[in-house]
């Protein structure tokens, strides 16, 4: 008896030159992910620079990432969704290609306006690109081997989170060629093209054999109640809150209600929606999207008043500031491979909780040290409650994903951990357009030299206080999660076992 594997299951016995290529494909969608990853850290760094360069308003740097997190969020279930209708190599590299041209574009912006909308392309690119990366992986590799993948994914996620900030600061602080701030961008043309070319060698197609309908009327939906709910709080400061703000952000919860409304029709008339809303039903899951959406809310504020404030309010050289990050970018590294090696399977739920709490003690601890030393505050002072946030976000954000697909049929995972990403996005854009309310809001527009520092710790200050209340709420929401999240890699074992079987057959 033989068997036919499908191309989402290929077979264990394979040639040593496609094992070769595997490994060469391997590496060139890690190095997609990892560019994803440095992109996103690498600007908020280099955020004063494009202010001071460019002129940009308040609003503008708050949409040079926002815009980003956006788009991103917007089109990541689209970008998994296309990948296996089309082909997750040729989506792929349509993604990187498209990455490339964006990254281009912002570097050669005139203009805020021009950066802003490159940005927002930039992100849609990645939405196309990043959901191809895993497919590809399991694709490509049987199951007995992703456990090996899988972690080298997690230490390119590491080695993303602690170079971006030291990357960027250095790109800019050299001013290569004179060209300032954009040779952050301008990096990832040479890592694009290679990658384009690479890619198309050596990475094989593969489509789902049962791939779920594209749902552009969500999409659409989703992107317009988050624009009208993030745009005003972003602008409203600036233009002194109009009514036809406070109108916006209320009619972008009844946009959200048609869309919950049209998803459910969608669901009933094809089987594919855009947002599985059967997938509320289960209370890990309900629980584990608010955790992750208010996370990124949190997250979204932190980054980029942490960068502001060092910058602007304490007047420090981009260099100086990405090196005061490497305490806390290293933290969440080692912290989140305890967390899901040792601390999770004996603790459980509490092990979130902690985290939680502990992120919490770290920005308590950061805004004291930032009242008792004031302006004259250092990187070395700094490190202490850096080093305690760092270890309890690393004890979130590892476990965080198996804490919330736990609960989940096994038919719907896939659908679960693409909602995951984007709630986590959306919930960053929100953090984003925040910024204006909880930093900028506590600032007059009309500063003095001598207000600039002490004006920019006030905020940090207060938008400290902010995270630190969120958090508290991200404790509390905790409590619906399982006590003991189901560890998945039951699941990949399973599957191992079943795919030997198979070859045992050929």
């Amino acid at each position: 008896m033989t068997f036919t594997h499908t191309p989402d299951q290929p077979s264990p016995a394979r040639p040593d030159a496609s094992d070769r290529r595997r490994w060469f494909a391997l590496a060139i969608v890690m190095t997609a992910a990892f560019m994803d990853l440095v992109d996103v850290t690498i600007v908020n760094i280099a955020i004063p620079s494009i202010r001071r360069d460019e002129g940009a308003s308040f609003s503008q740097i708050q949409w040079i990432t926002a815009g980003y997190a956006l788009a991103f969020a917007a089109g990541l279930i689209t970008g998994g969704r296309l990948g296996d209708i089309h082909g997750r190599k040729r989506v792929f590299l349509v993604g990187i290609g498209g990455f490339t041209v964006a990254s281009a574009f912002c570097g050669l912006a005139v203009n805020p306006e021009m950066l802003v909308a490159s940005r927002i392309l930039q992100g849609a690119m990645a939405a196309l690109m990043v959901p191809q990366v895993l497919s590809i992986v399991h694709a490509t590799f049987p199951a007995h081997e992703r456990g090996k993948v899988f972690g080298l994914f997690g230490a390119i996620v590491g080695l993303g989170a602690v170079s971006g900030p030291l990357l960027g600061a250095l790109l800019t602080e050299w001013n290569l060629f004179g060209l300032e701030w954009r040779p952050i961008f301008l990096i990832n043309l040479p890592v694009g093209i290679a990658g384009l070319i690479l890619g198309s060698r050596f990475i094989s197609e593969s489509r789902a054999p049962r791939a779920l309908k594209l749902d552009l009327v969500g999409v659409a939906l989703v992107t317009l109640g988050l624009l009208m709910l993030i745009y005003p709080l972003t602008r409203g400061r600036e233009l002194g809150w109009p009514l036809w703000g406070y109108l916006s952000m209320a009619g972008a919860f009844v946009v959200l209600a048609v869309l919950v409304a049209y998803e459910r029709r969608k669901s009933a008339r094809d089987g594919s929606p855009l947002v599985e809303l059967s997938l509320f039903r289960v209370k890990s899951f309900a629980a584990g999207i608010a955790v992750q959406t208010v996370f990124g809310v949190a997250l979204g504020i932190f980054f980029l008043v942490w960068t502001l404030y060092m910058q602007e309010g304490l007047g420090w050289t981009p260099l100086r500031a990405g090196l005061t990050g490497v305490p806390f970018s290293i933290a969440v590294s080692v912290a989140a491979g305890v967390s899901v090696q040792k601390l999770v399977p004996r603790f459980g739920r509490k092990v979130l909780q902690a985290g939680a709490l502990v992120m919490a003690a770290g920005v308590l601890l950061y805004i004291w040290e930032s009242e008792r030393y004031g302006l004259g505050i250092t990187s070395w002072q700094m490190a202490l409650p850096l080093l305690v946030m760092g270890v309890g976000m690393g004890l979130i954000v590892a476990p965080l994903t198996d804490a919330v697909l736990s609960q989940v049929p096994r038919e719907h995972a896939g659908a679960a951990s693409g909602l995951i990403n984007t709630v986590q996005q959306m919930g960053n854009a929100l953090g984003l357009g925040l910024v204006s309310v909880v930093f900028f809001g506590t600032m007059s527009d009309r500063l003095t030299p001598a207000r600039i520092g002490p004006a920019y710790a006030d905020a940090f200050q207060n938008a400290l206080g902010w995270v630190a209340a969120v958090l508290a709420a991200i404790f509390l929401l905790m409590f619906a999660l399982p006590k003991r999240p189901a560890q998945h890699v039951e699941g990949a074992q399973e599957e191992d076992r079943v795919e030997e079987k198979e070859s045992a057959l050929v």
